[in-house]
């Protein structure tokens, strides 16, 4: 029985200058070599034929065609347009394969890949008739045909097939797989709509507070123009009294600048009243009067 070597590691004591540490130590070990599993390497070097049956056919039928086409376009785009043809089956053989254990989203690329490669053929076809070698070009048209041929067999053996219990249950795991997958881009939907409005009303708690209305222009007369020092004149103090009664007491006695009079209502009322309620005060009070 033939054996391979291979190198097992195990943790072992070490003991140095009274110190102990655990270390790896490598250890090489015989065990049975298993047979060549010949029907891996047969089907691995079918795939690699597959492969290069696929290369070529693309390099071929991309120079048929892009021959054909240079009668009416420059050549990089002719032959940029050319390799569209066997690309577009090839794309939907590789769909199919995606789709091997969905017999019904696998449908859908196979017959799109059967119609691309039967314009891919007409159009290598049509390439020789015009040169005058419609039996060349048939037998070029062939090698696209060949090659998804063989492209069919491959991807059938690699593929296995599900009782229908069983692609019940395949396809069950994959609808639950599949909603999870949509959920994570709905939870970051959300969590990018969410990190908005707490930016907004972040924003709105810190801004500072506005006026809803702007104060109404009146003309500047003589008593309302405010005094040269810039101090609010001594006024009667009447004690305790509200925003309202400070704001009349003001206004009787010849104030009528809003700073002015939101200094007095600070002094005597309330020293935490806000300008924008103090400012609603004085107009009101002007307008009853």
């Amino acid at each position: 029985m033939k054996t391979r070597t291979i190198v097992q590691t195990r943790l072992v004591p070490q003991t140095i200058d009274g110190v102990t540490e655990m270390v790896l130590e490598r250890v090489p070990v015989q065990v049975p070599q298993p047979p060549r599993d010949w029907d891996r390497i047969v089907l691995t070097g079918v795939t690699g034929a597959a492969v290069a049956i696929g290369t070529a056919c693309v390099v071929w039928s991309t120079v048929s065609i892009g021959s054909l086409l240079t009668a009416i376009a420059p050549w990089p785009a002719a032959y940029a347009a050319a390799a569209v043809f066997d690309l577009a089956w090839i794309s939907c053989m590789a769909l199919e394969w995606l789709a091997r254990y969905d017999s019904a989203r696998a449908a859908l690329p196979r017959r799109l890949g059967a119609a691309a490669l039967i314009i891919a053929m007409c159009a290598i076809g049509a390439h020789g008739w015009i040169a005058g070698q419609f039996v060349i070009g048939l037998i070029a048209a062939l090698v696209s045909g060949l090659a998804k041929g063989m492209w069919t067999v491959v991807l059938a053996h690699h593929a296995k097939p599900l009782d229908d219990l069983t692609q019940q249950w395949v396809d069950k795991q994959m609808a639950k797989a599949g909603g999870e997958l949509a959920m994570v881009s709905v939870r970051r939907q959300l969590a990018r709509a969410r990190s908005v409005v707490t930016a907004e009303e972040t924003a709105l708690r810190t801004s500072p507070e506005t006026s809803p209305e702007p104060p109404e222009p009146k003309a500047e007369t003589d008593q309302d123009r405010p005094e040269p020092s810039g101090q609010t004149p001594a006024l009667p103090g009447a004690g305790p009294m509200t925003i309202a009664d400070a704001v009349r007491t003001a206004l009787s006695c010849g104030i009528s600048d809003p700073d002015a009079v939101l200094r007095y209502v600070r002094t005597v009322a309330d020293a935490n009243a806000k300008e924008e309620s103090v400012r609603r005060t004085l107009r009101t009070v002007r307008s009853a009067s």
